[in-house]
């Protein structure tokens, strides 16, 4: 009987003792704050890892999760500066901070700022037109954390953004404001068009001065290289002529020069008269006779006179 009384004894002793020692050891996960009270009062948080209390003294009250918590706020509507209504939906980001006040700061933090920020942005939006609020998110958003921010200091919770997920106005407001983007995209599209329609014609009138200036400088080129040319044709020709006339001068100062002269000029006498009595159907007939005949005469003396000089006789006077 007693060696069975002392094993049970020792059983006892042992469950005791394993029970102690599970409800003394206390394993903390990473991010996530353990709150202990000893009979009843705050005591101490546990930090991540193995900690150790005393059993049925201390207990765990509160249990925190110290990362960052997207909380859904829900819709409400809202009215704003000149009297439209707007259902409004966001969403809230926030984190403990400080676990002893987030357990004994309030009741329930989460239904606090949930409060908080739906009273915040009644209040925000209140004070702004409608158009506005589309356009001025961020600042809502940042009014937003900076009210519940402040009162939350004494929650332990730290408030780190507000977004506004959905601005919806009534269906009246958003078929009035289809018809404004309308018309005003019809009237942007009004003052393109006339704007394109300015440049073009702005282009064509560019374009039809330039081509004129290209034209008269065209014109101008072409006028001053045929004028070129005809200065260098003149000269060219006076340079010839003058050339000739050297010639024909130097050649009548030489033996029997002038007589060359003279037989040319009479021959050129006769074929001219021959040329203008071809091409006409009257009788042409010299006005003195004996001026042409002296020239033919003056032309056989010359002939005779060139062909003794090539014979070697003395020309006959």
């Amino acid at each position: 009987m007693e060696v069975s009384g002392f094993m049970i004894f020792t059983v006892v002793f042992f469950v005791i003792a394993v029970i102690f020692a599970f409800r003394s050891l206390k394993v903390v996960p990473q991010q996530t704050a353990w709150v202990v009270e000893r009979l009843g009062k705050f005591n101490c948080v546990l930090k991540p890892g193995l900690n150790f209390i005393i059993p049925f003294i201390d207990h765990v009250a509160y249990r925190h999760s110290l990362k960052e918590i997207p909380l859904d706020t829900p819709s409400q509507v809202c009215i704003t500066r000149d009297n439209t209504q707007l259902t409004v939906d966001g969403v809230l980001f926030f984190q403990v901070t400080d676990p002893q006040r987030a357990s004994y700061g309030t009741s329930n933090y989460i239904v606090a700022i949930t409060q908080l920020a739906q009273t915040t942005l009644r209040s925000v939006i209140g004070k702004m037109e409608l158009d506005k609020t589309f356009e001025e998110r961020d600042l809502i958003n940042k009014s937003v954390v900076s009210a519940i921010d402040e009162a939350a200091l004494n929650w332990g919770v730290k408030v780190l953004r507000y977004e506004i997920k959905d601005l919806t106005p009534p269906a009246v407001i958003l078929q009035a404001m289809q018809q404004q983007i309308t018309a005003e995209r019809e009237k942007r599209a009004v003052v393109a068009a006339s704007e394109g329609r300015k440049l073009e014609q702005i282009n064509l009138a560019t374009g039809a001065r330039e081509a004129a200036i290209a034209e008269s400088e065209g014109e101008k080129q072409a006028e001053i290289n045929k004028a070129e040319g005809q200065a260098a044709a003149t000269l060219a020709i006076a340079t010839a002529t003058a050339e000739a006339l050297r010639r024909v001068a130097a050649a009548t100062n030489e033996e029997g020069g002038m007589n060359a002269v003279n037989l040319q000029v009479a021959e050129r006498y006769v074929e001219a008269f021959k040329e203008l009595a071809r091409t006409n159907n009257t009788l042409i007939v010299p006005g003195n006779l004996g001026d042409m005949t002296g020239m033919i005469s003056s032309a056989m003396k010359i002939m005779e006179g060139v062909k003794q000089g090539q014979k070697g006789l003395p020309p006959q006077n």
